[in-house]
Order: structure tokens, then sequence, then C-alpha cells
């Protein structure tokens, strides 16, 4: 089954998460099929701290993907945000 979830870089105690596509049984920072955006937690006001290409989502999500709780959590806070 495909999921779409976070991957974690960064530095130590400096998290950045990228949203990738990727067979639920992969490792959580292994390989996956695409990357479709970012999650910085801790970025300045500044900075863009979000960002997902909608049409690529709405892509995985018609053919059978399904969402972590996490990016769940995400997408539905930047639609609330974007409305």
């Amino acid at each position: 089954m495909v999921v779409i979830r976070l991957t974690r870089g960064g530095a130590k105690k400096r998290p950045f998460f990228n949203i990738v596509a990727t067979d639920s049984r992969s490792r959580r920072d292994g390989r996956f099929i695409e990357r479709l955006g970012f999650y910085n937690p801790l970025a300045v006001a500044t900075a863009e701290s979000f960002r997902i290409a909608q049409d690529r989502l709405a892509h995985w999500q018609g053919v059978g993907a399904q969402l972590s709780p996490a990016v769940a959590r995400l997408v539905a806070e930047a639609a609330k945000k974007s409305a």
C-alpha cells in the first residue's frame, strides 16, 4: 500500500521533514516514490514552513494512497488557512 508520510532530515535538534509518497513497508527515511513537499516546524515567521503539491497529492489519493495522521493534520491546517 502507498502511504503519504513525513521523512525526517535536518541536523540534530533542527528537524526538517519532507512529505513523500512511499510504500508502507519501507523505512521512515528510506526509499520513496515521489517527494510531494516539505514541512519545517522551526521556520522563522518570514520563511515558508509548509508546502505541498496539491495536484500530486490529489493524484496519489486518487490511486488509493493513504495519508499518515501527521500529514492529514498538516493538510487540514493548510486548507483552513487558505480558506
